[in-house]
């Protein structure tokens, strides 16, 4: 899959503080909602496989719902560990529709 694939319309984004799932063709993401700025990230947790869809968001961390390790909604990387990352994706509005690439 090349190209931004539409997974919402804009009344279906996570209000500002939350995260939430989305599937994107073959891939579930996770996009959070950090003070009104988007983002959208693999959904798995680098510890256990944790969906970080699910997970609680404080500051600009998603925190995974099983254990606890935080990932900054921007750029991906481990608060613990920042060469530890989950791959964050391009998101854009157009309209009400919400697209992400995840790339090829």
């Amino acid at each position: 899959m090349a190209g931004f694939v539409r997974i919402a319309s804009k009344s279906e984004l996570p209000p500002a503080g939350e995260a939430r799932e989305f599937a994107c063709g073959e891939k579930m993401v996770c996009v959070a909602n950090v003070g009104g700025t988007i983002s959208a990230m693999d959904n798995v947790c680098l510890h256990r496989g944790g969906p970080l869809g699910q997970g609680v968001i404080e500051g600009d961390k998603i925190i995974c719902p099983w254990h606890g390790w935080q990932f900054n909604a921007a750029t991906g990387e481990a608060a613990h560990n920042p060469a530890a990352k989950v791959k964050v994706y391009p998101v854009k509005v157009e309209g009400d529709e919400v697209m992400v690439d995840v790339g090829g």
